[in-house]
């Protein structure tokens, strides 16, 4: 008779130990059951509509790679911070902390013809001066070959003689400049710290080194003198230099000669022309501020201009003496000075004697 843990038929034959030991070879330990992959749903789960059987399990191997995984890339995230920190502090061309740009330094000084001022046709006049093989306009301003220094690229050169130019185009040619309409092309270009100076110079022109108009740019009496036709003649040269790790200066020294008439017109013929000379030296200063907001810094600015009368006052404007002007001659007078010598120190008198050499030879 069969035991009460024996089937009613008995052990069946060839399975020592009976449906037990059927299964046996299938039987899952602990171990197996926690490290599988699906794990079957309850009968309650199974109950609810469109309920799955299984259900995915994430494995131990799963969670510890995740856990590594997060590590790593807080760690990587970490090295790159720190890169970033070490970078930043050892990168030579980080901008250096705010200074602010340094007032313009001026000096005007009119030069007194020996004689009375040639006139005549300008285009005659031209061509019988030292500006006669000249170029035109801002073509005479021309750009040096461009090189990288030790801090500052070449694109960042020739940026800054860019702006050099341009701002010696605006002061120098610009024709509403010239006749006192407007100062704005010349302010646009400006350093923001430099911007009051300036504004008073228009303002309240003063012959203070500091504030004479004359240092910024070039403006003819509009009630005495107009410049006219054929255009402006130009010639000089441009330099640069690096001065510092985060500071590039550029240095213009060039000649303009105008041709110019009296601003009023009577109804006889038209009245004589006659020529002006003048020599800037501007000094310029760019950091890298300056170079991406296209704008300078003018550290000095020297202006020779004649022919003019000693003593008159060019701080607001330049005061021309016109065809067949001629100024007293009080004996013993200043140096002789020829603003078409480029390349040379500036007068440092209040006022020069204007060199024969530079008036037209008719």
């Amino acid at each position: 008779m069969a035991g009460r843990g024996d089937p009613p038929e008995g052990t069946p034959e060839g399975f020592p130990g009976g449906g037990e030991d059927e299964y046996r070879s299938v039987v899952f330990d602990e171990a197996f059951v926690r490290a599988a992959r699906l794990q079957e749903f309850s009968a309650q789960e199974r109950m609810g509509e469109h309920a799955r059987a299984v259900r995915s399990r994430p494995s131990a191997w799963e969670g510890r790679s995740s856990s590594r995984q997060a590590a790593l890339l807080v760690l990587l995230i970490l090295l790159a911070f720190g890169t970033a920190i070490y970078l930043g502090v050892r990168n030579p061309y980080l901008p250096p902390a705010d200074q602010r740009a340094e007032p313009l330094r001026t000096t005007v000084v009119p030069l007194a013809p020996p004689g009375p001022v040639p006139g005549g046709d300008p285009a005659r006049l031209f061509a019988h001066s030292p500006a006669a093989e000249y170029r035109t306009g801002a073509a005479g301003i021309n750009l040096p070959v461009a090189g990288r220094t030790s801090h500052f690229a070449e694109s960042q050169v020739v940026t800054a003689l860019g702006i050099a130019k341009d701002y010696l185009v605006a002061s120098s040619l610009d024709p509403d400049v010239l006749s006192g309409t407007t100062v704005r092309p010349v302010r646009l270009l400006l350093d923001p710290d430099q911007l009051e100076q300036f504004d008073r110079s228009v303002e309240s022109p003063a012959d203070d080194g500091r504030h004479a108009l004359a240092g910024w740019l070039v403006r003819f009496d509009p009630r005495q003198a107009v410049v006219t036709d054929p255009a402006t003649r130009v010639q000089g040269i441009l330099r640069f230099e690096e001065t510092g790790p985060d500071t590039l200066d550029v240095t213009a020294d060039h000649t303009y000669t105008y041709a110019l008439r009296p601003a009023v017109q009577g109804a006889g013929p038209v009245a004589a022309a006659s020529l002006f000379t003048v020599h800037r030296q501007v000094h310029f200063r760019f950091d890298r501020d300056d170079l991406r907001m296209h704008r300078a810094e003018l550290l000095t600015s020297t202006v020779e201009a004649g022919p003019q009368a000693c003593g008159v006052d060019t701080t607001g404007s330049l005061k021309p003496l016109l065809a067949g002007v001629r100024v007293p001659d009080t004996g013993g007078g200043p140096a002789v000075t020829d603003p078409y010598a480029t390349g040379r120190p500036a007068a440092p008198s209040l006022c020069g004697a204007l060199a024969p050499s530079a008036q037209p030879s008719l």
